[in-house]
């Protein structure tokens, strides 16, 4: 039996609440399921039956704060998403983008082996990660390299390629 369990961080983009499942096979104890932010689409809410455990997020809060500090490009954290077999294959391509660097949705949809008509599928399926920061669609962008559709506003996006030193497609 997993226990879901929550806390909030401060960031330079806002709050960050952060989501959990305890969890005795996950390495310290904890698997992370969501990272949301104030404001974004489809944010993620409290519910009743979560407990605050901001100790079981420390390594999850001390590896953002080097991420936000300019020290670290990736992240090495226990995921545990649940999305449709579709969505893994989109979160699991994101994850391979790396630090610094950006994609197009079309060559995400490539990536996949999905065809040239499931581009607008890839953007949905982006646009429901729910990690946030963690699974890097912000270095998703437009097939001419224009920011678009970020759940948490362009700002915050322009803003982590920013930190990320990002370059274009």
């Amino acid at each position: 039996m997993t226990r879901t369990v929550h806390t909030t961080i401060d960031s330079p983009l806002g709050e960050l609440l952060l989501v959990g499942e305890e969890s005795a096979t996950a390495p310290g104890g904890l698997a992370l399921r969501s990272l949301s932010m104030a404001g974004q689409k489809g944010a993620v809410r409290i519910q009743d039956d979560w407990s605050a455990a901001p100790a079981a997020f420390a390594e999850v809060a001390e590896q953002l704060r080097g991420y936000f500090a300019g020290q670290r490009g990736d992240f090495s954290l226990e995921l545990r998403t649940r999305g449709t077999a579709f969505q893994e294959r989109v979160w699991q391509a994101i994850d391979g983008i790396p630090y610094g660097s950006t994609t197009s949705y079309g060559r995400l949809a490539e990536r996949i082996g999905a065809t040239r008509a499931a581009v607008r599928a890839v953007g949905t399926a982006t646009v429901a990660n729910p990690l946030l920061i963690l699974r890097p669609c912000h270095r998703v962008v437009g097939a001419d390299g224009s920011l678009t559709g970020y759940a948490a506003g362009l700002e915050r996006k322009r803003y982590l390629l920013a930190l990320e030193g990002a370059t274009a497609a």
